[in-house]
């Protein structure tokens, strides 16, 4: 069974930094598309990024030109890089199979200081 921990969360005002990672157990993440998503309070959960197994990657509108993801497969995890925060980037962050379809972590909550 695939366990994902997220980390790297906190408090921040806006235009700071961020770097969010997620570590996974039980599966190696090297074969798989990966994905970054998010949920703030009130909304349903949404696409933010993704990296493929290759190293390409794709994000939201919302977020690009900010948000950077990355992987270290000889550690088994996915990076995001978020640079610019604005109020609006203030969620909990997931990853995740690029499809959603593993079992999901508990996040790691950001929130962005206006």
């Amino acid at each position: 069974q695939v366990q994902l921990v997220e980390s790297g969360g906190g408090l921040v005002q806006a235009g700071g930094s961020l770097r969010l990672s997620c570590a996974a157990s039980g599966r190696t993440l090297s074969s798989y598309n990966m994905g970054w998503f998010r949920q703030a309070p009130g909304k349903e959960r949404e696409f933010v990024a993704g990296i493929s197994w290759s190293g390409g990657s794709t994000y939201a509108d919302s977020v690009k030109g900010r948000f950077t993801a990355s992987r270290d497969n000889a550690k088994n995890t996915v990076y995001l890089q978020m640079n610019s925060l604005k109020a609006e980037d203030t969620a909990v962050y997931y990853c995740n199979q690029a499809g959603g379809t593993w079992p999901w972590g508990q996040g790691t909550q950001v929130t962005v200081s206006s």
